[in-house]
């Protein structure tokens, strides 16, 4: 499956096949959420906050390709995130893009 962040994929045509999405919702552990919340009163990288958006966007990817294979499309335009916390400790990473076939 092809995705891109574009309108275009160069030297391809195609048809719009319709909206695509995934998303997930995902926290950490309390005691990371502990640990996390200790290092930002000294500074540094939260990296067990970081490991879970790669992971959260991992998933909701795949989510967004599993849709886009059910309506048998080839690629997957205009490629977008989003991230917004839903709790202290919880948030939802969006995907969405445009699924197209191929002529």
């Amino acid at each position: 499956m092809i995705l891109v962040n574009t309108d275009f994929i160069t030297g391809r045509e195609f048809d719009t096949l319709g909206l695509v999405k995934g998303s997930t919702i995902r926290s950490k552990h309390l005691g990371k959420d502990i640990l996390a919340a200790f290092k930002t009163i000294v500074g540094g990288e939260l990296t067990s906050y970081q490991e879970m958006i790669q992971e959260a966007r991992a998933i909701a990817t795949k989510r967004m390709v599993d849709e886009a294979t059910e309506m048998q499309a080839d690629a997957v335009i205009n490629v977008r995130y989003a991230t917004s916390s839903v709790a202290s400790n919880a948030a939802e990473v969006l995907v969405y893009g445009t699924a197209v076939k191929f002529r």
